[in-house]
This record gives C-alpha cells, structure tokens and sequence, in this order.
C-alpha cells in the first residue's frame, strides 16, 4: 500500500475506544488507501462496508428524486466515520460518499459493524454521540448555504478540510470546489482569489495552501466554530 502509514488510532472514534474493544475489533479492519472521486456509497446501492478516515477526506452528497446529486451536505475525515446509516438499521445508501483528498482509511464490512454496534456497547456508545455531531454539521451546513455569501462558506469548507489533512497543502481544483459549494465556477473563481488577495492562502494548478489560518478563521461565517465545537464536545472522551 502506497503512501505514508496509519494506524487504528488514527480515527478519532476507534481512539476513543477501551484497549479490549479495540484488540476485538482490529481483525475486521483493513486499511486501504483512498484516491480522490473513489466511492464508498452510490444512491440506492447496499452499503458494504463502514468506513473510518485516518487521513483522508470524504464528500457526503444527497441525491434528488431523479436520482441526480445536489450540493454537499457533509465531509468526513479522521473525527468520523462513514456508515451511520448501517447503525441506524439502513441496507441501501441514501446519496453519494466519495474521496475528496486522497488518504488512508479502515474498513469495515456491514455485518461485522453491525453485530459490533450490537455486542460491544463502547463502540454503540461512540458511533450515537458522532451521529448526533453529524447530524449538526448537516443542519448547521444547509443553513450556511442559505444564509452566508460565497466567501464565507468558502473558507468554511477550507479549514474544515484543513482541518482534516496533514499539512496546511491539499489538492483542489476551483470546478471540483465550486461542486462542492453548489456555486457556479465563476462565483468560485472570485471567492478563492479575494481570500488568496488577502494573504490567507495560496492557490496554484489545483493545489491550496492554507497560509493565514487564523485570518481564513476570520473570514469564515460562525458556522465553522458551531460545527467544530460541537465535535469537540461529542467526542471527549466519556466514562464507559
């Protein structure tokens, strides 16, 4: 396997596991290394496998009637996991998860996940406090893109994706933000190129580097420290 190498304890949630748990569950989790627009989830197909980040960024999309994406509803990286769904009882997947910034991950199949969330009430007990964490960045996100201007919701999404990495440079494409965003390529263009004016980071044949992170903390709407904090606080650690 290519790249730099990860380990369990990676993962924000399987760190937050007892000794003995994890020791159980280790067996069951391959690492793999993930390639930008590799696909976990496709809209109305079985879920196989949960899915935990180490180092790695993943796009959550949800699919329209017609079966077409619509703007980005979440990311994932090394504080989640991908397969709330496979907890909450669902086989098939709602929308599309796929590889935003390349990276290392464990896998889990659907089954083994399940029967774990059942027997092991260290790993339940993690998997209901994230999903209730998600479930605030999904809504204080739709409420973002309603509400905040293009520039604001740009430097949201970068720090939130810098917060996911190694390092202050990921790859990204301004057609592949602007997808991200639900904002025309243009719209993009100008919002990357004012925060790039003002020195807080630097953007070269799709590459970003985060140069100023707290005047790109500035620059970004209340939303990013409402979904961090929240984070922050569903995932200390807490007393079997």
């Amino acid at each position: 396997m290519d790249g730099a190498p990860f380990h369990l304890r990676d993962n924000r949630l399987l760190s937050l596991l007892d000794d003995a748990t994890l020791q159980t569950l280790a067996p069951h989790l391959e690492p793999v290394r993930l390639h930008q627009g590799d696909a976990m989830y496709e809209p109305l197909r079985p879920m196989l496998h949960a899915w935990f980040p180490t180092d790695c960024v993943l796009s959550m999309l949800a699919a329209n009637a017609d079966g077409e994406m619509a703007v980005e509803v979440a990311t994932i990286g090394s504080e989640g996991m991908v397969g709330v769904a496979l907890y909450l009882g669902a086989e098939l997947a709602h929308g599309l998860v796929f590889t935003q910034v390349d990276g290392g991950a464990f896998r889990m199949p659907a089954d083994v996940f399940r029967a774990a969330t059942r027997d092991r009430p260290a790993l339940a007990r993690v998997v209901l406090r994230y999903t209730h964490a998600l479930m605030v960045q999904i809504a204080q996100g739709t409420a973002c893109n309603r509400v905040h201007h293009i520039g604001q919701r740009c430097a949201r999404w970068l720090l939130q994706t810098h917060d996911r990495v190694r390092g202050d440079t990921f790859d990204l494409t301004q057609e592949y933000l602007a997808h991200m965003l639900g904002e025309r390529r243009a719209a993009v263009n100008a919002a990357a190129s004012q925060l790039q004016s003002q020195g807080l980071i630097r953007y070269t044949r799709g590459r970003i580097q985060v140069t100023d992170r707290p005047g790109l903390e500035a620059a970004a709407c209340s939303c990013y420290g409402v979904i961090r904090d929240q984070y922050v606080r569903m995932l200390a650690p807490v007393a079997p």
